[in-house]
C-alpha cells in the first residue's frame, strides 16, 4: 500500500512538474516579447495559451534523425540521461513541510550530484553525434561545469555552517532564527556566488556557451530533432526550477512567508521559485554572451575566490557569537 500511495504522489509531481515546464517556455517567450516591445505567441488559444501544447505535440510527431556517423546507443541515451537525472532531483526538494518524497539527510548534496549526471548527457550527447558544432558544445559544457559546480557548492557551505545540516526541510526551519527568516542578508556573498553559478550551471545567458547559435547552431544539440530535441529544453527548463528552488530553500527561507504571515505554505515557495525564473528571463533579453576565455576567469578568479573568503568570513562570525 506505502508503495502505491508513493507511485501515486511521484506521478502527480512529474504531471505538476510537466505541465509548469510547458508553461515556463511559454511565459518566457511572453515576457521577452513584451521587453521587445512585441506581443509573443498569440495564435494557438486565447493570447497563445495553447501554444506549448501545440508545440509538444509537434515535437512529438517530428521525424526522429540519428546522423549515419553518430554512436547510435549513446546519442539516444543523452537526452535520456539529461531528463532523468533533473528529475529524479525533485524528489528531495521539499515544497513544504511534509510535502516532500525523500526527506534524506544528505539532500543538498544528492542534488549536487543529479545535477552533475545531468551534464553527463551534454557531454555525451556532443561526442556521441559526431560534429564539430556539437563536440565544441560537449567540451565547453564539460569546462563550464568543473569550474561553476566547485563555485557553487563553495557558496553553500557557508549556509551548510550556519544551519549545521544537509537535509533541505532542516536548512529552511533553521532560517527562522535569522535575520528577516532568511539567510540572504548573512550569506548575501555566498547568494552572488550561487546565483551567478546557477546561470553558467543551467547554461542560461550569459553563459549560454554550450549552445550559443550565433557560434554553434544549437551546440551540442545541433544533430538532434523531434522529441530528443525537445527532451533536452525540457530538462534544462526542470534544471531551472530545481535551481530556483535550491536558492530558495538555501537563502530565502523556503516555504516561510515573510513577517511570518500564514498563508498555504507551498504558495510562497512557488512564488520565490517563480521569482528566480523571472530574473533567469529578464536576464536572458538583457545581456549579451559572454565570451569563453571571461567565463572561465569569471569563475576561477572570481568566484571560487569569493566563495572561499565567505567560508572564512562565515567560519569568524559563527566562532565569535557562538
Amino acid at each position: 500500500m506505502h508503495v502505491l500511495i508513493l507511485f501515486i504522489e511521484i506521478l502527480i509531481l512529474f504531471a505538476i512538474i510537466m505541465l509548469h515546464v510547458a508553461y515556463a517556455t511559454y511565459f518566457e517567450r511572453k515576457i521577452i516579447g513584451h521587453m521587445q516591445v512585441r506581443m509573443g505567441p498569440m495564435r494557438v488559444g486565447w493570447h497563445g495559451l495553447l501554444q506549448p501544447i501545440a508545440d509538444g505535440i509537434k515535437s512529438f510527431f517530428k521525424e526522429d534523425v540519428v546522423p549515419e556517423q553518430a554512436d547510435v546507443v549513446t546519442f539516444r541515451a543523452a537526452p535520456i540521461i539529461c531528463l532523468t537525472a533533473m528529475l529524479t532531483s525533485l524528489a528531495v526538494l521539499p515544497f513544504a513541510k511534509g510535502w516532500v518524497l525523500a526527506d534524506i539527510n544528505i539532500g543538498l548534496l544528492f542534488i549536487f550530484a543529479m545535477s552533475s549526471l545531468s551534464s553527463y548527457g551534454v557531454i555525451l550527447a556532443g561526442w556521441a553525434s559526431n560534429s564539430k558544432y556539437t563536440f565544441l558544445g560537449g567540451l565547453r559544457s564539460m569546462a563550464q561545469v568543473i569550474s561553476y559546480e566547485v563555485a557553487m557548492g563553495l557558496s553553500l557551505v557557508g549556509v551548510m555552517m550556519l544551519s549545521g545540516t544537509l537535509n533541505l526541510t532542516k536548512i529552511v526551519e533553521a532560517q527562522g532564527g535569522s535575520f528577516g527568516g532568511m539567510y540572504i542578508f548573512p550569506q548575501i556573498i555566498a547568494f552572488f556566488v550561487f546565483f551567478i553559478a546557477m546561470l553558467a550551471e543551467t547554461n542560461r545567458v550569459p553563459f549560454d556557451l554550450p549552445e550559443a547559435e550565433t557560434e554553434l547552431v544549437s551546440g551540442y544539440a545541433t544533430e538532434y530533432s523531434g522529441m530528443r530535441y525537445a527532451i533536452f529544453f525540457m530538462a534544462e527548463y526542470i534544471g531551472m526550477m530545481v535551481m530556483s528552488s535550491i536558492g530558495t530553500i538555501c537563502f530565502l527561507g523556503g516555504w516561510n512567508g515573510p513577517f511570518e504571515v500564514t498563508i498555504f505554505p507551498p504558495f510562497w515557495f512557488v512564488v520565490k521559485v517563480y521569482a528566480f525564473m523571472f530574473v533567469f528571463i529578464w536576464i536572458r533579453a538583457t545581456l549579451p554572451r559572454y565570451r569563453y576565455d571571461q567565463l572561465m576567469s569569471i569563475g576561477w578568479k572570481v568566484l571560487i575566490p569569493l566563495a572561499l573568503g565567505n567560508i572564512v568570513l562565515t567560519g569568524f562570525i559563527k566562532a565569535f557569537t557562538g
